[in-house]
């Protein structure tokens, strides 16, 4: 199974605990997203406490088995560019008005 999503979290995200988990278990963060979303329109402390147990089950997941990919990706450094050996003659422009 390919992981199709990012473990990172995003920048409009918060803490990253619906992303993370759906990755683990490999559905799309949407759905857990709306869950929690519907659950706070009913009981605020019970889907805030859900958030927070899911951010709990995440981090001792991350922490007892850290992904091996991620630790594995090469860093590549970028490729230097090799400037023209061409002689180029520049040619004035005209100004605008």
């Amino acid at each position: 199974m390919t992981d199709q999503f990012s473990t990172k979290p995003a920048r409009d995200s918060i803490f990253g605990v619906c992303a993370a988990f759906a990755s683990d278990f490999g559905f799309n963060p949407l759905w857990l997203r709306l869950a929690i979303g519907g659950g706070l329109m009913w009981n605020m402390e019970a889907a805030l406490g859900a958030y927070v147990v899911l951010g709990v089950i995440v981090l001792v997941s991350r922490l007892a088995a850290p992904d091996a990919r991620a630790s594995a990706t090469p860093v590549v450094a970028p490729a230097a560019i090799a400037a023209p050996t061409q002689d180029v003659e520049e040619v004035p422009l005209a100004r605008a008005a």
